[in-house]
């Protein structure tokens, strides 16, 4: 190298790892600066999940999980393992549980076995399915496929039988009583402290195995749902919507946004939209195989158009089948990015409330009511099939309340 000449060196991202507690369960949160190339590759790990709660991916407490992210960030960031081995090493241990289930959480602290700084922290393997039971999520995947369930529905339902399995450890689950899954359900929110929502989502399981796939009586009316705890839509009003937009310099995302918001889509129905479902002739755009395979049209926005238009015009490379591709897998964006973009616009404004993307589809429905529409037509635009789920923003309208007094 010339004299005085300037070396530059590429720093590696540093990701964090910590030992934190989802759900009643063990796992790995991995903290690390915004950084879209790491997102994407975290995202496409099947085994890594966003936690709201926790504002963090995270992953299984498992060997072969932290073997598999090694192996995926190897050479692209620094895994930073000194407050995960403080962690396992401490050894530390739940309470034993009284109700004969035995926690998840329990089993995995083992010494740690190190060459290098950077080396394995170490894990036991996560609880098995007993040889008994191996057979339970083969047939109940079979039937969920065969009554064309979505996919997103079997990967729940088949990860919510897979924690009663290893719970059961080698109890045969065809036998037990609606008596013992009561006890169960019991110990799942005693013990595991899970919410009333994972609650609800384990006892739907167990209900399409015992009465789908196994065909017994249905007894499950006779166990009490937990009553769900009734949560307001998350709002963003005018202004800071107005100041989010105003955040987006990049076309693409701002299009992506403006869609969010002006026709009230999901962010699963944004990556799926189609330079196709565009009816400009129309002004309607088609929403294909939404939740619960249904297909709706939505208006659009003629200040929609024009975005659009001036984003496809001046985007390199030029999308060809999704409206929102990637351009690196020219395949549809990733949820998680688009995520991260919302998140990272919503900081930009300075927008202080916890709402994710998904408050942009309860703005719309919102800022709807507000202006009278009758919420059968609001029900339609939004794809539900409950009449009573979009009258939730009846709670929260202003123009039913600005006219009462405060007595004070």
């Amino acid at each position: 190298m010339a004299e005085g000449a300037i070396a530059f060196v590429k720093v590696m991202e540093k990701i964090r790892l910590t030992a934190l507690t989802h759900r009643g369960k063990s796992c790995i949160g991995l903290h690390f600066a915004v950084n879209i190339s790491l997102n994407n590759i975290i995202k496409n790990l099947a085994f890594a999940k966003w936690s709201k709660t926790h504002r963090c991916w995270y992953i299984p407490m498992g060997e072969s999980e932290y073997n598999s992210l090694e192996r995926a960030l190897r050479g692209k960031a620094i895994l930073d393992t000194n407050a995960l081995k403080n962690f396992l090493e401490a050894g530390k241990k739940l309470p034993e549980d009284p109700s004969g289930f035995q926690s998840l959480d329990k089993g995995l602290i083992e010494s740690a076995h190190s060459n290098s700084a950077e080396a394995n922290p170490g894990f036991r393997k996560t609880a098995a399915i007993a040889p008994n039971n191996s057979h339970v999520l083969t047939a109940m995947k079979q039937q969920l496929v065969l009554k064309s369930y979505s996919d997103s529905t079997i990967r729940t339902y088949l990860n919510e039988m897979t924690q009663f399995l290893q719970a059961i450890k080698t109890h045969p689950a065809e036998d037990f009583s609606v008596s013992r899954i009561r006890d169960y359900l019991q110990y799942c929110f005693e013990t595991l402290k899970l919410s009333e929502a994972t609650v609800h989502s384990r006892m739907n399981a167990l209900k399409f195995y015992y009465e789908q796939v196994l065909g017994k009586e249905k007894f499950f009316y006779t166990i009490p749902r937990p009553r769900k705890p009734l949560q307001l839509p998350k709002l963003l009003n005018e202004r800071e919507l107005g100041r989010l937009f105003n955040a987006l310099e990049n076309k693409k995302h701002k299009a992506m946004l403006f869609t969010a918001y002006s026709a009230g889509l999901r962010v699963s129905e944004i990556v799926n939209l189609k330079i196709k479902d565009i009816d400009s002739q129309r002004m309607q755009i088609l929403i294909e195989r939404a939740k619960g395979k249904k297909d709706r049209y939505v208006n659009l926005s003629p200040v929609l158009l024009d975005i659009l238009r001036s984003y496809i015009s001046t985007h390199q490379p030029r999308p060809r089948i999704y409206l929102f591709e990637s351009d690196y897998s020219r395949q549809a964006y990733p949820i998680r990015t688009v995520q991260q973009i919302f998140s990272n616009a919503k900081k930009k404004a300075g927008i202080l409330k916890n709402v994710g993307i998904h408050s942009l589809r309860h703005s719309f429905a919102h800022h709807f009511m507000e202006k009278g529409t009758d919420t059968r037509y609001i029900k339609d635009l939004l794809g539900h099939f409950n009449i009573k789920t979009p009258e939730r923003y009846l709670h929260v309208a202003r123009k039913h309340l600005v006219n009462i007094v405060s007595p004070l």
